[in-house]
């Protein structure tokens, strides 16, 4: 049977915790930022099916695009987020 101490990370040869750790906020970040784009390309097909304006889904659909290549870069998720919702008043206003 395998000993079942306290396992030690800092000290452990070939562990590089700092890389860890920024790996792990790479995939937050994309997460983050891929969820809230698919948010954004689900409103603009709610555009398209539900009010038939599709110019204004494919606006949408532009920039949705463009915010998530802006995201990446960056690393911040915000401008995914206004692209979010630039896409939620579109909605709202061809919805009537």
């Amino acid at each position: 049977m395998a000993d079942h101490g306290e396992v030690q990370y800092a000290t452990a040869t070939g562990n590089d915790y700092p890389e860890h750790e920024a790996t792990y906020e790479t995939f937050v970040k994309a997460a983050s930022v891929g969820t809230i784009e698919v948010l954004t390309i689900v409103v603009a097909l709610a555009i398209w099916g539900c009010t038939g304006h599709w110019g204004f889904a494919s606006l949408v659909l532009i920039i949705a695009l463009v915010a998530g290549l802006i995201s990446f870069a960056r690393g911040s998720s915000t401008p995914s987020i206004v692209g979010l919702v630039v896409g939620l008043l579109v909605l709202a206003m061809t919805a009537y």
